[in-house]
């Protein structure tokens, strides 16, 4: 059974990290450096757990008053298509809520854009690139 626990322990957080890694710096060839970065001290993070096993991550931050920004939402491969980005988004929204910020914003890369289509976020830029990977800036009010 999958559980998402946010990541309180320097042991939680590196498991996070760990699992960014893999994804973003290992499979899709980001600059480490723009991969882990200053938000990473204030944000809170969140993992997906199978077990034992860390399977997925991501981290929320207060990106103006009421309103928070999603990012580095990961699933390891081998995970992927079972639901964990839903599970994960799920919570990351209730946690934002109990914040009672109003909106989230996040920058989803352009693949991804049906998949936070379907959490009923709208597309509210251009492409762009981040990283050289094509992005699309996307929000929704909670």
């Amino acid at each position: 059974m999958f559980q998402v626990h946010s990541a309180l322990t320097k042991e939680q957080l590196q498991r996070a990290f760990d699992i960014r890694t893999k994804v973003f710096v290992e499979e899709q060839g980001v600059p480490v450096h723009l991969e882990l970065d200053e938000f990473d001290q204030t944000a809170d993070h969140f993992i997906v757990m199978d077990g034992e096993q860390t399977i997925a991550a991501a981290r929320l931050r207060e990106y103006e008053p009421l309103v928070g920004k999603v990012e580095r939402v990961c699933v390891l491969n081998e995970y992927r298509g079972q639901r964990l980005g839903f599970l994960l988004m799920e919570h990351i929204e209730q946690v934002a809520k109990e914040k009672g910020w109003k909106k989230l914003k996040l920058n989803a890369q352009s693949y991804a854009v049906p998949f936070y289509e379907k959490l009923h976020y709208t597309v509210t830029s251009p492409e762009f690139l981040d990283a050289g990977i094509p992005h699309r800036a996307m929000e929704k009010s909670i």
